[in-house]
């Protein structure tokens, strides 16, 4: 009979310790899923919630896997995207559809190729469990969070699924509201004319292209375009055949940039790109090229067809081996050397192409 009761009391033991393994993981978890909500919550823009999601969350839930799928059907995503230099990470797919019908719905359990692999396509190694979640906000489907493991068991069919649900309904919102911040501040630097970016953005962005051009010790040059002569388009054709030029026009010069370059309508007839990485000599060249497609444009008006050309400026910043911090001054030295070039370039009889020389950080006292 004692054995009988030192044998019950000792499985008692074993399950009393068992359970408060089970509490103090839970807790445990609970504590890291606090601190990474906390955090998501606090990230104020679409590229970092994205790092976390892709990064951080590996570190916080002992994951060897992460992915996430975004539904960009027209291409908002992508764009928004390209505006933050090296943002888009691996583990992030932008789609125009889901992948499989079967994306709509949770899948928590093995990994199955012929059901998981377009969601870790980014990866030689498939995890062996994963948690398909799809994220959902207002009824409207916006993608998958895709979690894995190497652990066979991390993930099973018949394992609760409150704290992916509660995640899931976390990272939606989050996602939404940065989507809808993205958008309204997307187009609040569009000119809704040319459809280019406008000055307020060239000023946002010109002091994080002069940064990262000192970290990776690249220059980066500035081209100041303006039209031939604009007025009298505007005399001649009206209003709305300036439109139509200054449209024209800015699509025809954005061709002949890269998509990461910086290219916005300054103002009036006026326009500025920055070319990363580019040096004096290249960014001569690339303004040379732009001007030559302007010349050949011919643009149509009410049966008419118009002529214009352009005159531009550059100038290039070389940073130092030993760079100081990018500050203001930097930045209107840069523009304004540009500005000065394409007045050369208006003086010396137009539509040609004037170096404004190089800025370096040793010219600041």
């Amino acid at each position: 009979m004692e054995e009988d009761i030192t044998t019950d009391l000792a499985q008692l033991q074993s399950h009393l310790e068992t359970m408060l393994d089970r509490v103090q993981q839970n807790s445990a978890t609970l504590l890291k899923f606090q601190a990474f909500e906390l955090r998501l919550l606090k990230l104020n823009s679409l590229s970092d919630i994205i790092d976390h999601l892709l990064e951080e969350s590996k570190k916080y839930f002992d994951l060897d896997v992460v992915s996430l799928c975004l539904i960009d059907e027209a291409g908002e995503i992508a764009k928004t995207l390209n505006s933050y230099p090296s943002s888009l990470k691996n583990g992030l797919m932008l789609l125009d559809k889901p992948l499989k019908s079967t994306a709509i719905q949770p899948y928590i359990g093995v990994y199955e190729d012929i059901l998981c692999a377009g969601f870790f396509s980014h990866i030689e190694r498939q995890p062996t469990s994963v948690a398909i979640t799809p994220l959902t906000r207002r009824g409207k489907y916006l993608g998958t969070l895709n979690l894995g493991s190497y652990q066979p068991d991390r993930f099973s069919g018949n394992m609760a699924t409150d704290f992916i649900e509660h995640l899931s309904s976390v990272v939606s919102v989050c996602l939404e509201n940065n989507l809808n911040v993205e958008e309204m501040r997307r187009v609040s630097y569009v000119d809704a004319l040319t459809g280019v970016n406008n000055r307020r953005f060239l000023e946002q962005r010109i002091g994080e292209e002069l940064r990262c051009c000192q970290r990776n010790a690249e220059p980066l040059s500035c081209q100041f375009f303006d039209i031939d002569y604009f007025k009298s388009v505007n005399d001649r054709f009206g209003h709305q055949g300036g439109d139509r030029v200054l449209s024209l026009v800015a699509a025809a010069i954005r061709n002949q940039l890269r998509n990461n370059d910086v290219f916005v309508r300054y103002g009036g007839e006026e326009f500025v790109a920055l070319l990363a990485n580019t040096g004096e000599a290249k960014a001569l060249e690339t303004a040379e090229r732009v001007r030559k497609t302007i010349q050949a444009l011919l643009i149509e008006f009410n049966s008419m067809s118009i002529s214009v050309t352009v005159s531009i400026g550059v100038s290039t910043y070389a940073p130092d081996s030993l760079s100081i911090p990018v500050d203001d001054e930097i930045a209107t030295r840069l523009v304004k050397a540009a500005d000065s070039a394409l007045y050369r370039a208006k003086h010396n009889g137009r539509n040609r192409v004037e170096n404004g020389g190089v800025v370096s950080d040793k010219q600041v006292l």
